[in-house]
């Protein structure tokens, strides 16, 4: 029986050797991350203090409707929802900064639920939530059964995960895609946006999607964060818009993804919000003004570099973007994609990306850059 007590001894010492080792990890994790000393406090930001919107085109161009789902809860699942503001808020921004002016509507009209994600937040969006004028109409929303498509040149669908469920059936929604689409409208929608093209069929009988190059957000991505998914919504967005004949394209996940085939504009994620607007307004016939890329945009553009480079090259583009062109680089992001890659059990990835976090504080550390 004493023999027994040194092999007690050592598994307890390894034990706790693991514990110390795991508990030392998270703390060097943690110190990775922004501190909230690092924020500037952008809650009362207004929008007539940025530049890019203080200095709108002002000659009018047009009327694009945004549309956002008036559906607060996930089917029977009893799980919240609603509209994604953010994009929503970069969408308006960049149509109105292009001399557009930005209707919102939803299937049910007056005001839906706002999903708000503090951490992905950024100053537009901020600007959005202090910007009366915006809030009105978002508070307002006009019901689409009461919108005639000849008054607009272009429509956008905004994502949120309530858009699957009251999106692809509406008749209304159908009637004003396809009345713009076939008359030579620009037809754009992001995320969980594409929902309301599922249906879309033209005039002739064809569907809208058949044969066109198509992104939306991807099955990989769903499934990763509701496991359970299929049993929560009507489809998977990704299968229904292939199962109607799109040609999906799909990219890295969470990361900037957009299918533009003429008229037809369509993003992946909420990360594709920004290009997926300004295709728009490329597409209605103006070169969209130029703006301050966003530091989340930067942390995207990273991310895309270590998807299609590696961690070598995504390092080198850090270095430049920091140093050389002083761009702001948002590590929360990358960071989010180590605990991702954590999550699907790739814990070489996850490692990579941790270096990656790593080395953007180090490159930063005599700015203010997070």
């Amino acid at each position: 029986m004493l023999r027994k007590y040194p092999l007690v001894k050592w598994s307890l010492i390894s034990l706790i050797s693991f514990v110390l080792l795991v508990v030392g990890f998270g703390w060097w994790f943690m110190s990775l991350l922004p501190s909230e000393e690092e924020f500037p406090d952008l809650s009362s930001v207004k929008p007539e203090s940025l530049p890019y919107l203080a200095q709108s085109e002002s000659a009018p161009r047009g009327k694009i409707l945004t549309v956002v789902t008036s559906t607060d809860t996930m089917g029977n699942s009893g799980k919240s929802t609603g509209y994604e503001l953010t994009e929503l808020s970069r969408a308006y921004y960049v149509f109105q900064a292009n001399g557009f002016e930005v209707d919102i509507a939803s299937p049910k009209g007056g005001e839906p639920k706002v999903v708000i994600d503090d951490e992905d937040m950024g100053i537009y969006d901020y600007a959005f939530l202090n910007d009366s004028l915006a809030q009105f109409k978002a508070r307002n929303t006009i019901p689409v059964r009461e919108i005639e498509a000849e008054s607009y040149q272009a429509i956008f669908f905004v994502g949120g995960k309530g858009a699957m469920f009251d999106f692809p059936d509406n008749p209304y929604i159908q009637g004003i895609v396809r009345n713009l689409y076939q008359t030579g409208g620009v037809v754009g929608a992001v995320c969980h946006g594409p929902a309301a093209l599922v249906n879309v069929t033209l005039d002739g009988g064809q569907h809208l999607l058949a044969n066109k190059q198509v992104s939306g957000f991807t099955n990989e991505e769903e499934l990763l964060l509701i496991p359970d998914a299929k049993s929560i919504f009507p489809f998977l967005l990704q299968d229904k818009l292939s199962e109607q004949g799109a040609l999906f394209e799909k990219g890295p996940m969470y990361l900037e993804q957009v299918s533009h085939e003429n008229q037809l504009i369509t993003g992946q994620n909420p990360w594709s919000t920004w290009k997926v607007a300004e295709t728009m307004v490329m597409e209605l016939g103006y070169a969209p003004k130029q703006r301050q890329i966003t530091p989340e945009e930067n942390a995207v553009n990273v991310l895309n570099a270590f998807e299609t480079k590696g961690s070598a090259e995504a390092k080198a583009l850090i270095k430049t973007m920091t140093l050389v062109e002083k761009k702001e680089i948002e590590r929360i992001l990358i960071a989010k994609h180590s605990v991702m890659a954590a999550m699907q059990g790739d814990i070489g990835r996850f490692f990579r990306l941790v270096g990656l976090t790593s080395y953007v504080k180090k490159v930063n550390k005599n700015l203010y850059i997070r």
